[in-house]
C-alpha cells in the first residue's frame, strides 16, 4: 500500500478540551495535577519511583491470576513470555483500558491498544535493562450496558437488545445470533469480510460471557504483539486491594482528597467526575449497587442489604470479589495490582485522572504518567484527492461544517464577502461621534451607541445574505465540501468516535493493524492523518 502520514496538533483540531490542551503544553494552571510528563526523562523518573513501591509478592499473585484468566486462550509465545516476565522486578507495564463494547465499539479501541504496544517498544529501546509489557484492562465491572451494546457499521447502528443487570462482563452472549445475522447481511463477500464473520462468530457465539468474548477478540487482534489482557473482576487480584477498600469504607479517603482537588482544579476547568462519600459498589450476580453509609450502618443502594462495619469488613476479608471500585477508585486498584508506569486514555479519561493525584499521594501509591492516546483520521486516496481538488487543507477539514463552507465560498467567490473593513470604518466614524457628543451634549451618547449597534447589526445581516446567495451560486461545490466532510466526520464527530474497525478491516484486512502500528508514535503527542 502506498501510504501517506501527516500530523497536526491536538490543539488545532478543535476536538480537545482546554484542560487537555493545557496539559499537552504543560501550562501552569494544570501542573499541580499530574506527576511525571510523558517523555523519556519522565519515564526515567517513573521507573525509579515505581521500583521502590511495588512488592514482589504482588507480582506472584498477579502472574498466577493472569495465567488462570487466560488458560482457555491460545496465547502467542510473546504474550506467554510477557506474563512470565511480570514476576521479575525489572518488568513494568503500560496500560490502557476500555469498556466491553460490542465488536470493540468505536475505532479508537484500536488506537488505545496500539499506543500501549508502541510505547512498550519505545521504552525498551530507551531502557534496555528493563522489560515493558502492554496491558489492556477490560472494564468488566461497568454496569452501563446501553453505552456498550452497539457499534456503527457503514452508517448503520448494529444494536444488541438485552436487559442486563449488574456487571456487563458477566452478561451472557447466548442471544447474539440475531446480531450476527445483521452483520452477515451487510458484509461483502471478499476474504476480509469472511474473516470478520469468523471473528464475530468465534468471539461472541462460541463464548459464554461478554468478558470471555472480549478477551478472545482482543487476543485475536493483538496477541501477536504480546498484549496482556486483564480482568479486574477476580478474587485473587481484589485480595491485593483489600487494605485500600478497608480504608475507603472506614475513612472515605477518596471523597475527602478528590473534593479538595476538585475545588482547586475547578477554578480553571470543568470537573469531570464528582466523588461519592464511598466510591465502591457491592457486586454480586445481576447486582452492582453503591455502598452507602447512613445512620451508622452500611446499606446497599436499591436493596434490603444492611451491614454493620464489623460485618462488612468480615465480608471484605472472606469475599473481596464482592467489592467493586467505581470510576474514581478503579485507577487506584489498577496501580496497586500492576507494576504500572503509565495510563493511556482519551481526553475524557485523562481529565478525571487529573483529579486523583492528591488521593494517590495520601494512600502512598505512585501516581502514573498520563498519556493521551493516539488519535487518527483515516483518509483513503480518493478522499484525499477530493480534498485537494476542493483546496481543503488537513487542518481545515477539522473545521465545523458551516465554518468550512463559509471559508471556501469566500475563497472562490468573485465578490468580497468579508465586511471587516466596513465594520472598522463604521466603528471609527461612531468613535468620532461619541467624542463629539462627550464634548457637546453627553445625553446624546446613548443614542450614538444605539445607532452604532443598529448599523453593525445591519452589516452582519447584509454579510449573511450575501454569503447565502453565494452558497446558492456555488451549490455544487458546497455539496462536494459537505459530502467529503461527512464521509470523514460522520455525524460531524471524529471518525474514531463513530466508525467501527470492521469498516476499515473489510477494505484493508490483516494489513490494517500492522500499518497503524508502524505509523503511530505515542510520544509525538499529535493527531495523525493516515492514507493507507
Amino acid at each position: 500500500m502506498g501510504q501517506v502520514n501527516s500530523t497536526i496538533k491536538f490543539q488545532d483540531t478543535g476536538y480537545f478540551s482546554k484542560i487537555m490542551s493545557d496539559y499537552l503544553e504543560q501550562k501552569e494552571p494544570v501542573e499541580d495535577f499530574y506527576g511525571n510528563f510523558p517523555d523519556i526523562e519522565g519515564f526515567r523518573k517513573q521507573i525509579e519511583e515505581k521500583s521502590k513501591a511495588f512488592d514482589v509478592s504482588t507480582r506472584a499473585v498477579l502472574t498466577s491470576c493472569l495465567m488462570e484468566q487466560t488458560e482457555q486462550l491460545t496465547l502467542s509465545a510473546l504474550t506467554k513470555k510477557h506474563i512470565s516476565l511480570l514476576k521479575e522486578s525489572n518488568t513494568y507495564t503500560v496500560t490502557t483500558g476500555h469498556q466491553l463494547n460490542l465488536f470493540t465499539g468505536p475505532l479508537y479501541f484500536l488506537y488505545k491498544i496500539i499506543s500501549a504496544i508502541n510505547l512498550a517498544k519505545e521504552l525498551k529501546k530507551n531502557f534496555p535493562e528493563n522489560n515493558f509489557i502492554p496491558v489492556y484492562w477490560m472494564a468488566t465491572e461497568d454496569h452501563d450496558f446501553e453505552e456498550i451494546s452497539f457499534f456503527n457499521f457503514k452508517g448503520r447502528r448494529i444494536q444488541w437488545n438485552k436487559d442486563v443487570k449488574g456487571a456487563v462482563g458477566r452478561a451472557s452472549t447466548q442471544d447474539l445470533g440475531k446480531v450476527y445475522g445483521e452483520i452477515d447481511a451487510i458484509l461483502g463477500e471478499n476474504k476480509n469480510a469472511a474473516r470478520l464473520r469468523t471473528l464475530f462468530t468465534q468471539s461472541y457465539l462460541e463464548h459464554g460471557s461478554l468478558t470471555e468474548a472480549t478477551r478472545f477478540l482482543a487476543n485475536e487482534l493483538f496477541g501477536d504483539y504480546g498484549l496482556v489482557i486483564i480482568d479486574g473482576d477476580d478474587k485473587g487480584l481484589k485480595s491485593l486491594f483489600n487494605p485500600y477498600v478497608r480504608e475507603e469504607l472506614i475513612k472515605q479517603t477518596s471523597y475527602k482528597e478528590v473534593s479538595k482537588t476538585n475545588e482547586a482544579l475547578g477554578v480553571n476547568y470543568p470537573i469531570q467526575v464528582n466523588p461519592r462519600e464511598i466510591n465502591l459498589f457491592y457486586l454480586d450476580d445481576n447486582l452492582r449497587e453503591r455502598i452507602l453509609y447512613e445512620e451508622g450502618v452500611y446499606k446497599i443502594n436499591n436493596t434490603d442489604l444492611v451491614f454493620s462495619q464489623e460485618q462488612l469488613l468480615e465480608l471484605l476479608d472472606s469475599a473481596p470479589e464482592k467489592f467493586s471500585p467505581n470510576v474514581l477508585m478503579r485507577p487506584l486498584y489498577q496501580e496497586v495490582i500492576l507494576p504500572n508506569l503509565c495510563y493511556i486514555g482519551g481526553g475524557g479519561e485523562m481529565a478525571y485522572w487529573l483529579q486523583l493525584k492528591a488521593f494517590f499521594k495520601k494512600v502512598s501509591v505512585p501516581f502514573p504518567i498520563l498519556l493521551l492516546r493516539n488519535s487518527v483520521l483515516l483518509i483513503d486516496q480518493k478522499q484525499r484527492k477530493k480534498m485537494q481538488g476542493l483546496h481543503i487543507s488537513e487542518k481545515e477539514i477539522f473545521l465545523k461544517q458551516n465554518d468550512l463552507i463559509k471559508l471556501k465560498v469566500k475563497e472562490i467567490s468573485d465578490l468580497n464577502l468579508d465586511f471587516t473593513e466596513q465594520r472598522k470604518n463604521l466603528q471609527a466614524m461612531f468613535s468620532d461621534l461619541k467624542a463629539l457628543s462627550d464634548k457637546t451634549d453627553k445625553s446624546f451618547t446613548g443614542a450614538v451607541l444605539a445607532q452604532e449597534k443598529k448599523q453593525l447589526n445591519g452589516l452582519d445581516h447584509l454579510e449573511k445574505r450575501l454569503l447565502k446567495a453565494q452558497k446558492r451560486k456555488y451549490r455544487e461545490i458546497v455539496s462536494r465540501i459537505t459530502k467529503i466532510q461527512q464521509e470523514l466526520f460522520p455525524k460531524q464527530s471524529l471518525q474514531e468516535r463513530q466508525a467501527n474497525f470492521s469498516e476499515f478491516y473489510e477494505i484493508y484486512g490483516d494489513e490494517l493493524i500492522p500499518l497503524l502500528i508502524s505509523m503511530l508514535d505515542p510520544l509525538k503527542l499529535e493527531f495523525d492523518l493516515i492514507s493507507p
